[in-house]
């Protein structure tokens, strides 16, 4: 990735990212008084998030696949387009089962953009770089999802509406930047022109993923997926009613670890990728961020909490493009098709993980933290047992094509 049209491409990726997860977060702070005026509450909040989700998971596999037919840039493109009308969509809608189209049609401009970007990421660098460029890209979406709330309560301040309408503008500056900036880079995966029409089906991928040697990645995928939305879902409602914290003591608590998780992507994750491996990144932060899930019921200094919420963010940061490395570097000629499943485990995990910690954080505030520590620990001595023994022979292989 040393020159300098790879370097312009990658921070144009980065940006695009930035603009999508960004779009993502600057609805936090606003849809429930948005929702008021549809006479709509918590239900359709959960609803409008797992519609997101649930177009995401529906078609990032099949754009994953065509990317290595068609090409990377043209699909990032369009989902940018896709993306900046379904922002404007949500701020003019007058019915709510509009705002369930527009927040699908966001889940299809997302599903357009990341499995392409990730797998762009792939065609423009070497394996040695490769860990580089996904922490890099994790950082952008970092960044994305941590300013995103905070900008929104900004923009809200000039009309509720106006925030959808800067996300849109935003995505759309971002495609025409990108029809200039990027080129269409060497595909790596021209085996994929050929690939079976089956294929294209989403249950007969996923069920082809399940032989993957990355298999076991994208359950990690999934799994710290469905533990942090477990977590983010269920927290400042449990703060609250707990403690009485104030919705600027929790946005404190959300914030501080998401920023630390950009700064170590951008700076510090390729050393420890070079120091430890990214097999021992994965199952190192799995147990941290399982354990310091069940450590949130049994504090209640605020400082404390910090701290663990903290620990468990910057876990979750450095799994995510740890896992998307050894995704991409196992996959070899599959790079589109093997992002769109990264994308789609993703959708899985945030599918379900609101939606079963909100079940049972009904039945009892503890049981979503009780449950992602056992899902996340579980997982962690799996990817210990199975990938120690077959992927550092996997990646040797890799290395020496």
């Amino acid at each position: 990735m040393a020159n300098k049209t790879n370097k312009k491409a990658l921070y144009m990726l980065m940006f695009n990212m930035f603009i999508t997860m960004g779009g993502v977060g600057i609805l936090i702070p606003i849809l429930p008084l948005y929702l008021e005026s549809f006479n709509a509450g918590g239900t359709a909040i959960g609803a409008l998030i797992a519609t997101f989700s649930l177009a995401q998971f529906i078609i990032s596999p099949l754009i994953g696949q065509l990317s290595d037919r068609y090409g990377r840039k043209l699909f990032i493109i369009l989902g940018l387009i896709i993306y900046s009308a379904s922002m404007c969509m949500f701020g003019l809608a007058d019915h709510l089962w509009l705002l369930f189209v527009a927040r699908f049609l966001s889940g299809t401009g997302a599903a357009f953009i990341t499995p392409p970007i990730m797998a762009y990421i792939a065609d423009i660098t070497t394996l040695d770089e490769r860990g580089k460029g996904m922490g890099q890209l994790g950082a952008a979406i970092t960044l994305g999802f941590t300013i995103g709330p905070g900008l929104g309560g900004i923009l809200s301040e000039v009309s509720l509406v106006f925030p959808f309408f800067v996300a849109s503008a935003s995505a759309c500056i971002a495609a025409i930047c990108s029809i200039f900036i990027l080129p269409n880079p060497q595909n790596k995966a021209v085996e994929m022109a050929v690939v079976s029409k089956k294929r294209l089906n989403l249950f007969e991928q996923l069920k082809a993923s399940t032989t993957k040697t990355y298999f076991v990645f994208l359950i990690v995928v999934f799994t710290f997926s469905f533990g942090v939305m477990n977590l983010q879902s269920t927290l400042p409602v449990y703060l609250t009613n707990k403690f009485s914290y104030s919705p600027l003591d929790i946005s404190i608590m959300l914030t501080v670890g998401g920023l630390i998780g950009v700064v170590l992507q951008l700076f510090v994750i390729d050393r420890l990728f070079k120091l430890f491996g990214e097999l021992k990144l994965i199952i190192f932060n799995l147990f941290i961020a399982g354990i310091t899930t069940l450590l949130v019921i049994f504090f209640n200094e605020y400082v404390v909490l910090i701290l663990v919420t903290v620990a468990f963010f910057i876990s979750t940061t450095l799994i995510r493009p740890a896992v998307n490395s050894l995704i991409s570097k196992v996959a070899g000629n599959e790079q589109g098709y093997a992002a769109g499943m990264n994308s789609a485990y993703m959708s899985l995990g945030n599918v379900f993980g609101p939606l079963l910690a909100g079940i049972l954080y009904d039945r009892h505030a503890d049981t979503p933290y009780i449950l992602g520590f056992v899902i996340l620990i579980i997982c962690g001595f799996v990817t210990q047992i199975w990938a120690k023994s077959k992927v550092p022979h996997l990646l040797k292989q890799k290395q020496s094509l």
